[in-house]
């Protein structure tokens, strides 16, 4: 019998072959027929949603030349070799789901490593490894944690190295891929990376092909051959700010009706992405045990019970009633009951949240948020040195302890972002305390971690009550690839980290990054719940070296403050 691979020499094989998963699949040791019409594997494999005896298995598989069906045979074995297959079975790949195949390959073992395949008849797919589940005592658990992948914005060098960690999951929090047409955003696309279609995705075929762009990207093939991923989408898998009913980049009408977007959105997702479909597409919010250590309950803020986000204006004045009322909803009443049932039966001491948007409080004087917003209405020198002279006077009120004279009524401390859990305090509250009334009841055993994606940035952040209780923390990952503050503010970056980090106005924000792209790599034990920040210095070029990367860890939620390691 023949020993398996190690973990390092699968990343060597894997690396080796970049060249064949981007252009055409492996073939058998009986070679190739040139007159036989190819199967052609060109968006490699992926697995997802893993159980402790079971895992989602997923291929493209088409005819190079014909729309017919493509019998495939999944096979699962314990080595890279295929000499201990444990299990195999039959799928098809057909017209009908953009010729994508997904099977849940079942009566697998707990906490093991698997490697993958698809063959039709003498044609096979690249390899992929990936792995179930633990079950009972768990000593620790490793994941890496992404959000926000614009493929026009710059190469996926962030999936890459990833790939190439010792991380066990991918968790993707949404933004997986973006709908603008070709230079809207970027209007000028990083070189080679323009987006097909041309024009914005609003059809069913639009949003597969779009899909499909993204799966050919060699780094992101890479990542899902490697570990198997646990997704939820946030906006752009739609269009931007999407809420229940609509989307700040949705005009009824002009762009059919955005129940029709949404429904073909959705068709598409289901269809390329690893994850377990059900007969209601709209429901994505599940649980994931991690034996006794980890409960990792993957959230929906978008679509199934978001209320449509306030104007910040509106917010403050007209209706500022509206926007603290514990009434407004973000997950839903439904989602919201099922979490918090879910954290109270769950048996993982790190209940842990993988969600999209920034959940924490975080808030700028309405005078600086008034110079941002108009440096964003005209970029030029005037506004710059209007957001410098107000941040000044700021600090000088900080200098002189003399803040109360600075915050008033008419300059009150405003949320970050309305499209955040700032825009919902009621909801978030809710879910808050859902979640110490599940802790009570464990006898304290229980902690809180939110994962979170979206803004562009990295954060540390703790999470707390009204009433300044401190629930738990959250660890907020950069983007993939998409742009941060550097982009529009590059010489106010050391400014804006000052302001959100300012214990005055932001005394949840323990740490962030506002310059850098990455991702986050969490790893939790019985002792502690660790976050590593780690970037790359360029997605603009070709190649790229990883910066000094920033980590924090939390012990019963006093840990220190993140440093260089």
């Amino acid at each position: 019998m023949t020993e398996p691979r190690s973990r390092r020499n699968f990343v060597i094989y894997l690396a080796s072959m970049t060249g064949t998963l981007a252009t055409v699949p492996l073939l058998s040791a009986c070679g190739g027929d040139a007159t036989l019409n190819m199967v052609q594997f060109n968006y490699g494999v992926a697995s997802g949603d893993p159980l402790s005896s079971a895992v989602i298995l997923w291929t493209h598989a088409q005819f190079q030349n014909g729309s017919e069906p493509v019998e495939l045979t999944y096979e699962v074995a314990t080595d890279l070799n295929f000499t201990s297959v444990v299990t195999q079975g039959k799928v098809v790949a057909t017209e009908a789901t953009s010729f994508t195949a997904k099977v849940d390959a079942k009566d697998l073992s707990p906490a093991t490593e698997y490697y993958y395949r698809f063959k039709s008849g003498i044609w096979i797919s690249p390899i992929g490894r990936t792995r179930t589940l633990p079950v009972g005592l768990v000593s620790e658990v490793k994941m890496a944690v992404f959000s926000c992948s614009s493929y026009a914005h710059g190469q996926f060098h962030v999936y890459g190295e990833a790939s190439r960690s010792d991380a066990q999951f991918a968790i993707h929090l949404g933004d997986y891929i973006y709908e603008y047409k070709d230079g809207e955003y970027p209007t000028t696309p990083v070189a080679g990376r323009k987006v097909v279609p041309a024009h914005e995705i609003v059809s069913l075929a639009d949003y597969r092909m779009r899909h499909a762009l993204y799966k050919s990207d060699v780094n992101l093939k890479r990542l899902h051959a490697s570990m198997p991923m646990i997704a939820v989408w946030d906006d752009h898998e739609f269009t931007n700010d999407t809420y229940m009913t609509g989307a700040e980049n949705h005009t009824e009408g002009a762009e059919g009706t955005f129940a029709a977007r949404k429904a073909a959105a959705l068709q598409a997702y289901h269809e390329w992405m690893p994850i377990r479909t059900v007969a209601n597409k709209d429901l994505i919010y599940r649980s994931f045990e991690f034996g006794n250590l980890v409960s990792l309950h993957m959230l929906d803020t978008r679509l199934i019970g978001r209320e449509k986000q306030l104007d910040q204006t509106a917010a403050l004045t007209t209706q500022y009633g509206e926007w603290q009322s514990n009434d407004r909803q973000l997950l839903g009443a439904t989602q919201d009951t099922w979490l918090k049932n879910a954290m109270a039966n769950s048996s993982g001491k790190w209940q842990v949240l993988g969600q999209q948007v920034i959940m924490a409080a975080t808030s700028l004087p309405l005078e600086v948020h008034k110079k941002f917003q108009a440096y964003f209405i005209q970029p030029d020198a005037s506004t710059v040195g209007g957001i410098v002279a107000e941040v000044n006077a700021y600090k000088e009120a900080l200098r002189l302890n003399n803040s109360n004279n600075y915050l008033s009524l008419a300059n009150p401390p405003v949320a970050y972002s309305f499209d955040a859990w700032d825009g919902y305090p009621g909801a978030r509250e809710k879910v808050l305390q859902n979640f110490q009334a599940a802790k009570l009841a464990s006898g304290g055993v229980k902690k809180l971690v939110v994962l979170s994606g979206d803004s562009h940035n990295a954060w540390h952040t703790n999470l707390k009550l009204r009433d300044g209780t401190k629930v738990g923390e959250e660890f907020a990952t950069a983007s993939v690839s998409s742009p941060g503050w550097e982009s529009y503010f590059p010489t106010l970056i050391p400014t804006i980290k000052s302001l959100f980090q300012d214990t005055t106005v932001n005394s949840n924000v323990n740490w962030m990054d506002a310059s850098r792209r990455g991702y986050l790599k969490m790893t939790f034990t019985p002792e502690k719940a660790r976050g590593q920040f780690i970037f790359v210095d360029s997605v603009v070029n070709s190649t790229y070296s990883v910066q000094a990367t920033v980590a924090a860890e939390t012990i019963d939620y006093f840990g220190e403050p993140p440093v260089a390691v």
